[in-house]
């Protein structure tokens, strides 16, 4: 316990003297550990090992797991419920106890015999998954919305059946979030951990009925650490409803096409509609079905059945209010996400494409690819062989062809980083096999071995950057460049509600707040104002000075705003030029600098000034 209780009074002694939680408690947790280390020395060790330096990584790996859950629980504990730091830091050090705790047991099964593989995985899932699953629920409420995500919350205080440049599904999905557990991080993201949860569920499904029970939780496993799945089941964005239906369309495809199950076709018709409702992406899979339908001879029959149409039909009636919505505003949202991506200039981004493809996977899942799509061609003798190159060809039909899509789009235009990640879902379970039987699949041994360590690499990497979002990062600083991380946002929320109110009460009159980029700042002012749901009603864009703004012309047109003053706020001092704005408004204020701060240090400037009588169109 000496360990523990140096811990404790350390951290309490250090935020007593000043200390920002996040950095005490990291120090009083590193003197702790050396001190269970220095005391305690046969804690390092499993039982009957000869070699105890082999063990002292695993203790390392255990600790460093444990620091960013720490500084999670104390982010949320302390600095989002004001928890006195003395009572937190007792809980803190439980949860952390545990997590060492169980990576002293995950090291010493992983020294094991052969005889207790079944043992062996089923507590590497148990844990790494555990210990993913905890961290992104510990982290949810901290961490502050993305700017896209605060974009897609105002989508949610006006709801429709289409947006510009997405359908509904995101907006849906965070109206019912934030009706449950109110207008917070964590309202806006509990329909990440729950779409989450439904893509694991089908990968899972389809995982054990294409291979078996250990390669489906090791699917499962996958889905909890690749980045794509890790990052889609923690930020709110379109691509994480369309992960879930991407999933659960695959599952009941593979159970139609392969177990040649009729009914599956309604799964699909209506998870594939589903989809189209969450992202238009997912259409895709309609053109590898009729792919794996055309050269797949035992699927060829269903081409002169119905069910594979009235599916289509049903995924298109589940669809037909994103349909109406763009009729009815001059098809926006279909240009928007096709004629219009296609005319950007010409630009070679194949090479973009392939390192977000690597980031999204992981090297070691990247590497590992060829090996899942083209496996070694041993037959199961208690599987037919036709299934097993059917399987194989449906694996690699739903993962190129959705591929081939994208990788032609980038010979000419720019790509985004998250494009590619629901389309890895079709290829997870082979991946699960070739973890679970490296030699059925032909995967060389040196990268069998890379699969624990890359996951613990992952979840260290998942933790400290949680932590740095959060607690802080020690001696670090904070980009100054607002638009890419989720900080500060909480601070300028409430410093611009409180300059606009100074406002109202000298003017008489409610000021529009105008966040002078597309949507980025708009959407982060509404949210973090101390009434985001009345603040969505009088926070607009950059639009109204002739630019884009995305929704916000939709929702704030220039002609309704006409007379009113304005509370401009911009992230660059250039973005407030009078000659940029005079002529929009009748008198200008002058140009003024707030300070921005995070975890109690200064971070960054914003800027803002006063315009009066907007005129709603250039007067020149």
């Amino acid at each position: 316990m000496l360990g523990p209780a140096i811990d404790a009074v350390t951290f309490v002694l250090l935020v007593h003297g000043g200390w920002h939680y996040g950095l005490a408690h990291i120090v009083s947790f590193a003197l702790g550990a050396a001190c269970s280390a220095a005391f305690t020395p046969a804690a390092l060790f499993a039982s009957g090992r000869e070699n105890p330096a082999k063990n002292l990584s695993p203790w390392l790996v255990a600790h460093l797991l444990a620091l960013p859950l720490r500084g999670g629980v104390l982010a949320l504990w302390i600095g989002r419920w004001g928890m006195p730091p003395a009572i937190a830091i007792g809980g803190v050090i439980i949860i952390s106890s545990m997590v060492i705790l169980c990576g002293r047991e995950l090291s010493s099964c992983a020294a094991d015999s052969a005889a207790a593989e079944g043992r062996r995985w089923s507590l590497i899932v148990a844990v790494l998954g555990l210990y993913a699953l905890v961290l992104r629920l510990v982290f949810l409420a901290p961490v502050e919305l993305l700017p896209e995500e605060a974009y897609y919350w105002n989508y949610s205080q006006h709801l429709a059946y289409g947006y510009l440049d997405h359908p509904p599904m995101v907006a849906w999905l965070i109206r019912a979030g934030t009706a449950v557990f109110g207008t917070s991080e964590f309202g806006v993201r509990s329909g990440a951990v729950l779409s989450g949860a439904i893509a694991s569920f089908f990968v899972f499904r389809s995982a054990r009925e294409l291979y078996d029970k250990k390669s489906a939780w090791i699917a499962v496993l996958i889905m909890q650490l690749i980045p794509a799945a890790f990052l889609s089941g923690f930020f709110m964005t379109p691509d994480t409803p369309l992960m879930a239906c991407w999933a659960a369309t695959l599952y009941f495809l593979q159970r139609a096409l392969l177990g040649g199950h009729a009914k599956a076709w309604w799964g699909a018709g209506i998870a594939l509609g589903l989809g189209l409702v969450s992202k238009y992406t997912v259409g895709v899979l309609a053109t590898a079905t009729l792919c794996f339908l055309i050269l797949d001879a035992p699927s060829r029959r269903w081409l002169r059945r119905p069910l594979p149409y009235i599916a289509l039909i049903l995924a298109l009636v589940i669809f037909s209010p994103v349909i109406v919505w763009n009729a009815q505003h001059d098809w926006a949202s279909f240009a928007f996400q096709t004629t219009r991506r296609l005319a950007e200039s010409a630009h070679f981004s194949l090479h973009l494409l392939i390192a977000s493809i690597i980031v999204l996977l992981s090297p070691a899942a990247f590497m590992a690819l060829p090996f899942a799509l083209f496996p070694r061609k041993v037959v199961d003798p208690n599987v037919a062989a036709s299934f097993e190159v059917r399987r194989a060809h449906f694996v690699r039909i739903f993962t190129l062809v959705p591929l081939a899509v994208f990788v032609v789009f980038s010979l000419s235009h720019p790509v985004k980083f998250d494009w590619t990640g629901s389309l890895w879902l079709a290829v997870i379970p082979s991946l699960a096999q070739a973890i679970s039987e490296p030699k059925s699949m032909g995967l060389p041994r040196w990268l069998t071995a890379w699969w624990v360590p890359t996951a613990v690499v992952l979840l260290t990497l998942y933790g400290a950057v949680l932590h740095y979002l959060t607690a802080g990062p020690p001696g670090l600083r904070y980009s100054t460049d607002m638009q890419m991380l989720p900080v500060a946002w909480r601070d300028l929320g409430s410093q611009v509600a409180a300059r606009a109110v100074s406002l109202r009460e000298t003017q008489g009159e409610q000021p529009l707040i105008v966040g002078l980029n597309a949507y980025m700042l708009a959407s982060e002012l509404a949210f973090y104002a101390p009434d985001p749901q009345q603040a969505a009603q009088y926070t607009a864009s950059q639009h109204l000075f002739g630019t884009s703004g995305l929704m916000y012309e939709l929702w704030f047109s220039n002609q309704a705003q006409q007379g009113r003053p304005l509370l401009l706020v911009a992230l660059r001092e250039r973005e407030l030029e009078t000659s940029r704005l005079q002529p929009f408004v009748g008198e200008l204020g002058p140009i003024q600098t707030g300070v921005l701060h995070h975890n109690g240090r200064e971070i960054g400037q914003y800027f803002y000034r006063v315009a009066e009588d907007y005129r709603g169109t250039d007067s020149r």
